[in-house]
């Protein structure tokens, strides 16, 4: 399929480029891709370990519609730069600082998959005030961040493929699932590289994994709202919810049909669907 063959949806999405920003916090500059209007609520997106913020570029559209979106990269990933080590309470630092940048700071909402679930709930834990929610997309409680596993396992230098097509060839999510669509992928895999010597290799510091607090223990700790999105595929099993519910009371826990863990790639529309149906509920709780 070619980009002329892409569904309509998808090429209107992406014919709303971003704003693309830079702000440094603690000395390593952070790379954000902003939509929408800055007089609207904010929404922060938060991508998971070893993506980037271009994982949102055909679902930040839709949500632009009602509210000022910012995603941002991670340090050690995307366009941001990298640092000697990475925590989860630097990247929550980070969050606060891309809403301020982007212009999202109307009672902003913070959004984040997988890892970026783990992101998102130490910035709700430690920065609380500074934010109306957080939703979590299919981050499992008890387990390491997926992405990291398998980085940590096989850690090493970055490969470096000799040509541009080589290296988006290669592009896979991590972890593995069954489905991606075509299209989708083809446009994160293009974003999700460099040029360096000798050809092409991934944007991502591999250096960037380390052990994290369960994702069990972040979440009594919140100091704002919260929901909870799980993929039919995914990472979170059913018996899972049960312990969810329990740890966020009658916060919203919503089921994405026939996604795997990252339904950006496979049910993006689904996932504009249930963000925006929250987004919906949660009206801000300022003016």
């Amino acid at each position: 399929m070619t980009a002329e063959q892409d569904p309509r949806w998808f090429r209107e999405a992406l014919a709303e480029a971003p704003r693309h920003a830079d702000v440094e916090v603690e000395g390593c500059p952070i790379h954000l891709r902003c939509w929408g209007d800055p007089e609207r609520q904010g929404l922060v997106l938060v991508h998971g370990g070893a993506a980037h913020s271009g994982w949102w570029d055909h679902i930040a559209p839709f949500l632009a519609r009602t509210h000022r979106v910012v995603a941002l990269d991670l340090s050690g990933h995307g366009d941001s730069g990298r640092r000697p080590v990475y925590d989860m309470l630097t990247w929550a630092r980070e969050v606060v600082a891309a809403a301020e940048a982007g212009g999202a700071v109307r009672a902003p909402l913070v959004v984040g998959h997988s890892m970026g679930g783990w992101v998102a709930a130490t910035a709700g834990a430690h920065h609380g005030d500074r934010f109306d929610g957080v939703a979590i997309i299919d981050s499992p409680l008890n387990d390491q961040p997926p992405e990291e596993r398998k980085l940590r396992r096989e850690l090493r230098e970055p490969k470096v493929y000799p040509s541009l097509e080589a290296i988006v060839d290669r592009f896979a999510p991590l972890p593995a699932q069954e489905v991606v669509l075509p299209h989708v992928r083809r446009h994160v895999a293009a974003e999700s590289v460099r040029p360096v010597e000798g050809g092409w290799t991934w944007k991502f510091d591999p250096n960037m994994v380390g052990d994290r607090l369960p994702l069990r223990d972040l979440l009594p700790a919140l100091r704002c709202r919260a929901a909870f999105l799980r993929s039919e595929f995914g990472l979170v099993p059913p018996p899972m919810i049960a312990e969810i519910e329990a740890l966020l009371g009658d916060a919203p826990v919503v089921e994405l049909p026939e996604a795997g863990h990252h339904p950006m790639l496979d049910q993006p529309l689904s996932l504009v669907a249930a963000l925006r149906a929250l987004l919906a509920h949660w009206s801000p709780v300022t003016t």
